[in-house]
C-alpha cells in the first residue's frame, strides 16, 4: 500500500481496496505500530481518490494511536494533524481544519524548527486553507514564510521550492500583483525543468499555472501556447484518458472561448467532460466543474436550455459530493441566476442570488472574490428592477472587497465606481 501511495498510483490500489479496508478494520481496535501504519496508509489512499469521510476516520484513529505511543509533541503526530486538516478543508469545514493545521504547525516549530520541510509543508497547508476562504493577504504571509523555510531547509533549486513558488505566484495573481506572480511561476517552471526534465507531469502543472496567469493578463495567445504545452506533456506522461489531461483540455477550451472561437471551445470542453466522467466517475466534484464550464459556453452561445441542464447537474453533484454548504453550490446558484435573468425570470434569479450570497457569507472570508461576483450580479439585477437602495448596498460591499484585494485603481474597482455612478439619486437626496 505504501509503495502505491508514494508512487502516486492511487488507481493501482483500487482493485485491492475492499481487502485493504478489511485488513485495516481488523486491526482498528489495536493500539500498536501496525494498526497506526495501516490506518495512515489507507487514509492516504482514500484521501487521494476523494473518499473523504473514511479517510478522516482512518487518519483520526492513526492519530489516537500515535499520540498514545509517542505523545502529542512528536513529528508523526503533527503529520497526522496536518492530514486531518487537509481532509477537513476538502470538506469545507474550514474552522475545524484551521484548528488541526495550526496544532500541526505549532508542534513542528517546537520540535523541528522553522527551517524544516515538515514545517514548510504546514505553512503551505495553512496558506491554501486561507486562499480557499478568500483571505489572500493571510495566505500570502503563510506562503512567503513557507518559501523561506523550504529554501533554508533544501536549497533554492529543490522541487519543493517550486511548489512553494507556485502557491505564492497563484495567490499574488489573485491579489493583482501579476508581475511578481509571473516571476514566481516562471522560476517554479525553471526549477522543475532543471530537476525533473521537460516531460514530467509537474512541468505540465507549471505551464497550466502560467497559462491561467497569461489569460488573466489578457495575453490569450501566450495562454493558448502554455496550455497546449501542458496538454502535450500530460497526454505523453499520463495518457489521453487521465483526469489531468481533461483539465488541460478544459483550460484550452476556456481560452478559446475567451478568443471568441466558440465552436472549437465546445469541442475541447465536451472532450474534457467525457474524459473526466470516465476517469473519475459521473458524480465526482471535478465533473461538476467541467459541467459548469461547458454550461458557461452554452450560455454564451445562446443555448440557455442546454446550459441549464448542465448547471443543474453540476449543482446536484456538488450538493451530493461536497454538501449543500460548499462554496461550489453558491457558484451554481449564481450561474443559474444568470440563466434565469436571461430568460426573463428576474425575480427567481434574485432569489437564487440571495441564496448564494447567504451561503457565501456563512462559509467564505468577507473579502473572497466569489462574494464580489455574487454582489455585483445581484446589484445589477436589483438596479434593473428599480431597487436602487439594495443595488447601491451591493455595489458598496463589492467595492470594499475589490479595494481590499486588488486595489482602488484596479479594473474591478473602476467597474464598480462606474456602476455606482450609473445609479439614479435616491428620493430626497
Amino acid at each position: 500500500m505504501r509503495r502505491h501511495n508514494e508512487s502516486g498510483d492511487a488507481e493501482g490500489l483500487r482493485p485491492l481496496e475492499l481487502r485493504l479496508r478489511a485488513v485495516t478494520d481488523a486491526a482498528f481496535g489495536r493500539r500498536d505500530e501496525l494498526a497506526a501504519g495501516l490506518c495512515t496508509e489507507l487514509g492516504d489512499h482514500l484521501f487521494t481518490v476523494g473518499d473523504l469521510e473514511p479517510a478522516r476516520r482512518y487518519y483520526q484513529r492513526a492519530l489516537e494511536i500515535v499520540e498514545d505511543m509517542l505523545g502529542q509533541d512528536n513529528p508523526r503526530t503533527s503529520i497526522l494533524l496536518n492530514n486531518i486538516g487537509l481532509v477537513l478543508q476538502a470538506q469545507s469545514e474550514y474552522a475545524e481544519a484551521r484548528r488541526y493545521l495550526e496544532r500541526a504547525l505549532a508542534i513542528q516549530e517546537r520540535v523541528l524548527g522553522e527551517d524544516h520541510p515538515h514545517t514548510a509543508n504546514s505553512l503551505n497547508s495553512l496558506g491554501l486553507l486561507l486562499q480557499n476562504q478568500g483571505d489572500y493577504t493571510g495566505a500570502r504571509r503563510f506562503f512567503e514564510r513557507g518559501l523561506v523555510s523550504i529554501e533554508q531547509a533544501l536549497g533554492p533549486d529543490h522541487p519543493y521550492v517550486a511548489d512553494s513558488l507556485n502557491n505564492l505566484g497563484l495567490v499574488l495573481q489573485m491579489l493583482g500583483d501579476r508581475a511578481v506572480a509571473r516571476s514566481c511561476l516562471e522560476r517554479a517552471l525553471t526549477i522543475r525543468e532543471q530537476t525533473l526534465g521537460t516531460d514530467h507531469p509537474l512541468i505540465a502543472n507549471a505551464y497550466s499555472s502560467l497559462g491561467q496567469l497569461y489569460r488573466d493578463l489578457d495575453d490569450l495567445e501566450a495562454a493558448l501556447r502554455a496550455h497546449q504545452r501542458a496538454l502535450a506533456i500530460r497526454e505523453r506522461a499520463l495518457g489521453p484518458d487521465d483526469a489531468a489531461t481533461a483539465s488541460s483540455l478544459n483550460n484550452l477550451g476556456m481560452v478559446l472561448q475567451a478568443m471568441g472561437s466558440f465552436g472549437r471551445a465546445q469541442t475541447y470542453l465536451e472532450r474534457a467532460l467525457g474524459i473526466a466522467e470516465r476517469a473519475l466517475g459521473a458524480d465526482h466534484p471535478d465533473v461538476g466543474n467541467h459541467l459548469n464550464n461547458l454550461a458557461g459556453l452554452l450560455h454564451a452561445r445562446g443555448d440557455l436550455a442546454g446550459a441549464r441542464v448542465h448547471l443543474e447537474r453540476a449543482q446536484a453533484i456538488w450538493e451530493q459530493a461536497l454538501g449543500p454548504e460548499h462554496p461550489h453550490c453558491a457558484r451554481a446558484l449564481n450561474n443559474l441566476a444568470g440563466l434565469l435573468a436571461g430568460s426573463g425570470e428576474r425575480a427567481t434569479a434574485v432569489q437564487h442570488l440571495r441564496r448564494a450570497l447567504s451561503l457565501q457569507d456563512r462559509v467564505l472570508d468577507p473579502h473572497h472574490p466569489d462574494l464580489a461576483i455574487t454582489l455585483t450580479n445581484l446589484g445589477r439585477l436589483l438596479q434593473e428592477l428599480g431597487d436602487v437602495v439594495d443595488a447601491r448596498a451591493c455595489y458598496i460591499r463589492t467595492l470594499a472587497i475589490h479595494c481590499e484585494t486588488v486595489g482602488t485603481d484596479s479594473a474591478e474597482a473602476r467597474s464598480i465606481f462606474a456602476a455606482l455612478d450609473s445609479l439614479p439619486n435616491e428620493p430626497g437626496t
